[in-house]
């Protein structure tokens, strides 16, 4: 065992150094996009992880994602903009507030089976942006978008994108720990045995409903709390960014990744926003290759690629073991 530790702590030490130098690293060789990509990474695996808790976990669907990332990014912004509010302090605040809403929604969803829950959801994230786009006195700026500023923290302001790398750093530890806890606790343990059978799970005497409540309100949260860093990196935010696609996308960074890990959705995450980057110009068939992704993966990676990585590192210390047995 004190060897398998060694063994790890090596390539985690290297890990920690090259995350923290990755800025600095960056700007010195004049590739300053690069850190804003990290930027966006960060805030992806922390909606991703929260996606993982209620599809990997707990077998849930959700398709109205991109309604609780307007949720934490414009309440977030209005709070900040109307009532003076901190932006740490409306980025947690609008993050609740996610939390709620998806609470709420649980509740009438819970007993729906999965084709119709994907319904249920597509059509909350629909009327989620047609709120934001004939807003009641136009207090989200409606089609015109509204203006965000970076937060500051402790009298520091964010306002280089080296900076807010530090602080996306931050919140991604605070959230992978969240994640921990959760899933390796009564709530994880309760949110498998409804993914893997829900009349057993309810013979066992799991309250169903509550539990998909709350791993819808995890979601949600994880989801807002992205969502409201994402409105202060780029500095502006519009309804077009918040629609269908985005719902997709995370989705195909889960599914492409792995569920049930977290080396799955970073993968996911970092695959999948390369993939982005390389066909930003076809902006009208973005949905379309994410869905081409998905039936691949289904179909040659049913695990995600983590999960085919580590059943094939398991199989490889299998046969090892055999060989070494036999050489005994």
């Amino acid at each position: 065992m004190l060897q398998r530790k060694k063994n790890y702590l090596l390539p985690a030490a290297g890990a920690t150094v090259l995350v923290l130098a990755f800025p600095f690293l960056a700007n010195a060789f004049g590739y300053t996009y690069a850190i804003t990509l990290a930027c966006y990474v960060q805030l992806y695996f922390i909606a991703v992880s929260g996606y993982d808790v209620l599809f990997g976990y707990c077998g849930q669907i959700n398709m109205g994602l991109a309604g609780f990332y307007a949720i934490g990014a414009y309440g977030s912004a209005i709070l900040n903009e109307y009532c003076n509010i901190p932006i740490i302090l409306s980025m947690i605040i609008a993050s609740v507030a996610s939390c709620v809403v998806g609470a709420i929604l649980a509740y009438p969803c819970g007993k729906l089976q999965f084709h119709f829950l994907t319904l249920a959801t597509i059509a909350f994230g629909n009327i989620i942006n047609q709120i934001l786009s004939h807003s009641p006195g136009g207090i989200t700026g409606n089609f015109n978008g509204m203006y965000t500023q970076r937060p500051s923290l402790f009298g520091f302001d964010m306002t280089s994108t080296t900076s807010y790398y530090f602080f996306g750093l931050v919140c991604v530890i605070i959230f992978a720990v969240i994640k921990y806890h959760v899933v390796h606790s009564k709530l994880g343990r309760a949110f498998s045995a409804i993914r893997d059978n829900v009349k057993a799970a309810d013979g066992m005497g799991i309250n169903v409903r509550l539990y998909k409540v709350i791993a819808f309100a995890i979601c949600a949260l994880f989801t807002g709390f992205a969502g409201s860093m994402y409105a202060h990196l780029v500095g502006f935010i519009s309804p077009d960014t918040f629609t269908q696609k985005q719902s997709v996308l995370f989705l195909t960074m889960l599914i492409f990744g792995g569920t049930t890990s977290f080396g799955g959705s970073l993968i996911g995450v970092v695959a999948l926003m390369l993939v982005t980057e390389s066909i930003r110009t076809l902006t009208g068939y973005q949905t379309l290759i994410y869905g081409v992704i998905i039936i691949l993966v289904v179909i040659l990676l049913p695990k995600g690629v983590f999960g085919e990585l580590i059943g094939l590192k398991n199989r490889f210390a299998k046969k090892n073991r055999k060989h070494s047995g036999e050489v005994v």
